[in-house]
């Protein structure tokens, strides 16, 4: 069983930035893809960025030159660096971590305010 615990979410400018951390525990475990997800309301959720742990990385077209996806695997750590948000980047954000499982984490709140 792995958990998935996230922080870095808040309130910012449209413009600004913010980071992301998501650390995995557990036990007897090896993560195979980490990433991000979020959800608007009123939307489906949607994959913002993942990084295997070799360090291949995906992100959608959005946040291309915008976001950067990085991982600790020592750590079992992921991060995500958010930068020139906008108000459309406002969503709840959702680890996500790949074993032989998908788990994900609780979620943070990001607002960007225009």
């Amino acid at each position: 069983q792995v958990q998935l615990v996230e922080s870095g979410g808040g309130l910012v400018q449209t413009g600004g930035s913010l980071r992301l951390s998501c650390a995995a525990s557990g036990s007897g475990f090896s993560i195979k893809t980490m990433g991000w997800f979020r959800q608007a309301p009123g939307k489906q959720r949607e994959l913002v960025a993942i990084i295997t742990n070799g360090g291949a990385a995906t992100y959608r077209d959005s946040v291309k030159g915008r976001f950067t996806v990085s991982r600790d695997n020592a750590k079992n750590t992921v991060y995500l660096q958010m930068d020139r948000l906008l108000p459309e980047d406002t969503a709840v954000y959702y680890c996500y971590a790949v074993t032989n499982m998908v788990y994900w984490g609780k979620g943070t709140l990001v607002t960007v305010s225009s």
